[in-house]
């Protein structure tokens, strides 16, 4: 540091400290940056980059922001993935002897941000501790800005560990670099900034201030391991009382539904894949909450599904009375809009950071609390009751806040206007000595205007010069000589002052000044009063959110015509009617196709085969999504459900390089088979669309084919699996507890139209050419494509189904004669044939038999014929299903028939 001024050498010392993060340097009014902070924070911030004079040989690169507006730019930079150090000045500088005393009065990081602008009112911002002793592994996590900590703990397995961040999605861990780094690999696709910190755990003895040493005995030693190294990095980072953080909330990782980062995205539980906006997500759809802990709550509810079937009834049981009690429903809602977001509340309290009118949201907050209990207690709900049983409403802490604090304070608190007169004796003195002594400058303007006959004289004030007297130049001839003393000349007037007004200035200022402090310090002495309650606050924070929650969930339940689910042991699924929440939500006024699902013990799998874009993949997720809404205690979109208890689901749904990874596709997918394989149980759902792609036709058969036989044989779970490879459809066969079902399709003339209706039997084709021609693709190649069809199906084909088209394969009537199944073998007058059944190509013509396969060509090579019309009302009558036409039915297609032979 040889050569630098006393300053930055101070600067140099201080910037040891904080070696990671930008130092944000008070200097006056602005927090300045030196050296390689400067440097790359100019770039960040795209503020000017300058130098100083620091004594070295060349000037010192600097920049700076107002300390006024600092948190803006702070916020940038922890969006960013930064940390910033905060260096005050802690000394009065009138007082100091050289370099004012400087110290780190807190560092700002990604996992521990406070201020408000930069916190998302409706989501925690979690920051994770890990750790590790032996094969076990912990971890804890806090969302400082509320005070809540969690904490739970996984025996040998790095994986469940690496989920469990995941449901927290933490934007910072800290814990013992090895382990960082170990679950850093886990991430490899993580698309969220985690920064990630090493840290030791944290002293004993500090540990058993913060949170008591019965509390922490309860828990295993790992779990206090990492309790204790996000506790330590919490301590150093913010160098202030944690006083709202002492409550550690220990849960066991089998209470909840484990849901993987995969299937997490897969569902859309709370963003969607592509644009990660909570528009379109379950969490969208489901909040409807007033107060953003209550959103924050059931952010959580949603990510950790029960496990227990008597907490989800009794959540169910809240949501039925509300559904059913749409003004009960209403008068939640009204006083919970007026309650202001508590956690944070007393998470700025604990801080030392609330202000007047945070104290006033918090006071206006409390006055609703007692008619939303009262509404509670009568609601004949018992969930509801017990909930608010005994509750704290906290009516002595409004009371007092609203005893102190007038109605609509000033933001600052070093402004005065504080405190409400009649609290304090000596402050409304001080309040009359100074009101008293405006009053006496107002006479003296006035009777020095009549003295010297200048009416423009005034009297003024800036923090500079003062009290003054003001006259015009114009007027200085008409004041008396020797009553005045100069102050000030300015281009049209002068400042004066006299002996009355100098005494007069030091009585006003110095009770404004003593006014101003003794505000301040009664202020300080309400919050901290208020800090020492900050558990009961806490504890009234947590039912007001829960009623929310259950609010918000009956809201939607009633509006979109949900059903209450019967919450059961058993292992059957049982689903009446079901739909996809999400997408019936955003369709308007179309009708949602319903699809019911019933998964047994003794036929627990589906194969389910069709078209593309027929809906199987939106079917498949939305069996997963009633369940996920059935054990968060929601009702769910369904005519009728009866629910097991699921304790993983797992999807493989979408296709997707893992580039960063070096996984293509494929390889993705074998990952999430090979996880599903080692950890789903006979309670889990697996669900798998498209089974076996991304690799040669063979190969994807026998993997899809021996993998559905794995989940059969030694997994025994409830599972959806959609392939195209419709010569799997045999497995019906030989796994009695599989069975085949396909999406079915109507195709009339040259229009095909997706039914999105799950029938069973097996489908017959994949529409895959017919897609690709709605998508736009060239002529010619659509054309190709059917022509590369012809040729590898061989004679007998389907019809391509484009107007004038030839008919190129076989029928799906032609295969249910085969033994094969198809979608006509189900008896709905809703659903037409599907394809027209074509004779091969031959030099002769060849009479169709109306049940018998149509006989193959002697010569392959020749050119198709082009049906006569006999040819075709043979193959309609062939197609009729008699049993269930209606006689009516029977007399139109007479008619219809007898029109087009006409034609």
């Amino acid at each position: 540091m040889a050569g630098y001024t006393p300053m930055i050498q101070q600067y140099l010392a201080i910037k040891e400290q904080a070696k990671d993060a930008f130092l944000f340097f008070r200097l006056g009014d602005f927090y300045e940056l030196f050296f390689d902070d400067a440097v790359l924070a100019s770039r960040v911030l795209e503020i000017t980059l300058t130098g100083r004079d620091g004594g070295a040989a060349e000037k010192i690169p600097m920049c700076g922001v107002p300390f006024h507006s600092a948190e803006g730019y702070i916020s940038r930079l922890i969006e960013k993935g930064y940390k910033v150090a905060i260096c005050e000045q802690v000394e009065d500088p009138s007082v100091a002897k050289g370099v004012v005393r400087r110290e780190i009065v807190r560092v700002v990081t990604p996992g521990t941000v406070m201020e408000t602008k930069s916190l998302e009112g409706k989501a925690n911002n979690f920051i994770a501790g890990i750790a590790q002793i032996g094969s076990a592994y912990a971890l804890a996590v806090c969302d400082l800005s509320t005070g809540e900590l969690y904490v739970t703990s996984f025996p040998a397995s790095l994986q469940m560990l690496s989920d469990e961040v995941n449901v927290y999605h933490p934007s910072e861990m800290v814990g013992d670099a090895e382990l960082l780094e170990a679950v850093k690999e886990q991430f490899q696709s993580w698309n969220r900034p985690l920064l990630m910190t090493p840290r030791e755990p944290m002293a004993q003895e500090g540990l058993e201030r913060q949170f008591g040493r019965e509390q922490l005995a309860s828990l295993a030693e790992v779990r206090v391991k990492a309790v204790s190294v996000l506790t330590g990095y919490l301590d150093e980072t913010q160098k202030r009382s944690l006083g709202h953080m002492r409550v550690i909330r220990a849960y066991e990782p089998n209470q909840y539904m484990v849901l993987d980062p995969f299937t997490r995205r897969n569902l859309e539980l709370t963003e969607t894949v592509h644009e990660r906006r909570k528009k379109g997500s379950l969490l969208w759809l489901l909040d409807r909450t007033e107060t953003a802990m209550g959103a924050r709550l059931l952010r959580r509810w949603i990510d950790k599904p029960l496990l227990s079937a008597s907490s989800i009834e009794a959540r169910l049981e809240a949501v039925d009375r509300l559904y059913n009690d749409l003004m009960l429903r209403d008068d939640l809602r009204t006083e919970l809009k007026e309650i202001y977001d508590l956690e944070r509340l007393v998470g700025r309290v604990a801080f030392g950071s609330a202000n007047a009118r945070d104290l006033n949201a918090l006071k206006q907050s409390l006055q609703h609390v007692p008619s939303l209990a009262q509404r509670c207690a009568a609601s004949s709900s018992g969930t509801l009751a017990q909930l608010v049983t005994g509750l704290d409403d906290c009516s002595d802490l409004a009371e007092m806040v609203g005893t102190v604090l007038v109605e609509d304070p000033p933001v600052s608190l070093r402004e005065g206007g504080l405190i409400r007169p009649g609290y304090d004796e000596y402050l409304d003195r001080l309040r009359e000595a100074s009101t008293g002594g405006k009053k006496w400058l107002a006479e003296l303007e006035k009777q020095e205007r009549e003295a010297t006959g200048i009416r423009t004289l005034k009297i003024g004030y800036n923090k500079v010069f003062g009290y003054y007297l003001e006259v015009t130049k114009a007027n200085l001839s008409q004041l008396p000589e020797g009553r005045y003393e100069r102050k000030q000349t300015l281009a049209n007037a002068e400042r004066f002052v006299t002996p009355e007004l100098k005494e007069k200035e030091r009585l006003i200022l110095e009770a404004e000044e003593k006014m101003v402090d003794l505000e301040y310090e009664r202020f300080a002495e309400l919050r901290e009063h208020l800090s020492s309650h900050l558990h009961r606050l806490q504890k009234l924070a947590e039912i007001v959110a829960a009623i929310d929650v259950y609010q918000s969930l009956a809201t939607v339940s009633a509006e979109q015509r949900f059903v209450r689910p019967q919450v059961n042991d058993s292992y059957d699924l049982n689903i009446e009617g079901g739909r996809h929440p999400v997408v019936e939500a955003v369709m308007g006024g179309t009708t949602f196709i319903a699809n019911s699902t019933s998964l047994k013990q003794q036929q627990s799998m589906l194969l389910i085969t069709g078209p593309n874009m027929a809906g199987k993949s939106t079917y498949m997720r939305q069996v997963a999504l009633i369940c996920i809404m059935a054990q968060i205690g929601c009702f769910v979109p369904a005519d009728a459900a009866a629910m097991p208890l699921i304790d993983r689901i797992f999807t493989r749904i979408g296709a997707a390089d893992d580039l960063i990874g070096g996984q293509s596709t494929f390889m993705v997918e074998m990952k999430d088979i090979q996880v599903m394989t080692e950890q789903a149980t006979a309670q889990s759902l697996v669900i798998i669309d498209e089974l076996g792609r991304g690799t040669s036709t063979g190969e994807g058969m026998a993997i899809a084919q021996a993998v559905i036989e794995f989940v059969h044989h030694h997994i025994g779970c409830k599972a959806l699996v959609s392939t195209h490879f419709h010569e799997l459809a045999h497995l019906e066969e030989s796994l009695p507890g599989l069975s085949n079902a396909c999406m079915a399709v109507q195709e009339s003339g040259d229009r095909v139209t997706f039914l999105r209706k799950l029938v069973p039997g097996a489908a017959s084709t994949s529409y895959g050419i017919y897609c690709a021609q709605l998508a736009g693709l060239p002529g010619s190649i659509i054309d190709r494509a059917y022509l590369l069809l012809q040729s590898s199906e061989g004679l007998l084909s389907k019809t391509r189904p484009v107007a004038g088209a030839a008919s190129q394969e076989v029928s799906s009537v032609e295969r249910a004669s085969r033994g094969h199944g198809a979608v006509n073998e189900v008896r709905d007058d809703r659903l037409l044939p599907l394809y027209n059944l074509e004779a091969a190509a031959t030099s002769e013509v060849v009479q169709l038999s109306l049940f018998a396969p149509a006989p193959a060509a002697e010569n392959s090579q020749e050119k198709p014929r082009k049906p006569s019309r006999s040819d075709k009302l043979a193959e309609d009558l062939k197609k009729l299903d008699l049993f269930n036409m209606t006689p009516l039915q029977a007399m139109q297609w007479i008619s219809d028939m007898k029109q087009k032979m006409a034609e």
